[in-house]
């Protein structure tokens, strides 16, 4: 997703609207060169969402970053934002009541993915990637001065960076 420079006169405290170019999910390899079946097409995304779409306005994360970000976010997600919860088995099911949810293989390869990501960053590179990717968080939640809101930026970035490359995404140094 590339934003565009120039933003729509709509701003809010937590809304900002930026015309987005980004690849049609619906265009077709088949029909290529077919006028109703573009390539690229405009949306408009808002920039405040995260502080992942705030950094990829300001064009200050790479394709890859923005990639690697939204996969663990979609990770993350997958594990139910903060794992998977414990099963109680001394609670007894009425009539209708459903039974424990047991682990799906999906959410299992994701803390998997999510292991190796933690081992590969370390402590401090995962829970900066947890709490900005993961969770949502702002840069001014990570820290009130500026010089840690840089910090973490730069941080964010090289960890983006490495998670990038362990999957394969190509980064531009």
């Amino acid at each position: 997703m590339k934003a565009a420079a120039k933003r729509s006169d709509f701003a809010s405290q937590n809304i900002e609207v930026a015309t987005a170019t980004v690849e049609n999910p619906l265009w077709s390899r088949d029909h290529a060169g077919d006028r109703t079946n573009v390539r690229y097409t405009t949306v408009q995304v808002n920039v405040r969402e995260s502080a992942i779409g705030t950094l990829t306005a300001k064009n200050l994360l790479s394709q890859a970053q923005v990639r690697a970000a939204d996969k663990f976010r979609a990770l993350w997600e997958t594990m139910g934002g903060a794992g998977a919860g414990a099963i109680d088995y001394s609670r007894e099911y009425v009539d209708g009541g459903k039974g424990p949810q047991t682990i799906t293989e999906r959410q299992l390869l994701a803390g998997h993915e999510l292991a190796r990501c933690r081992e590969l960053l370390g402590l401090r590179g995962f829970t900066l990637i947890r709490s900005v990717c993961g969770e949502g968080q702002s840069l001014w939640d990570i820290g009130s001065k500026r010089r840690d809101r840089d910090t973490a930026a730069d941080n964010l970035r090289g960890c983006l960076d490495d998670l990038a490359n362990m999957w394969g995404f190509k980064t531009k140094r």
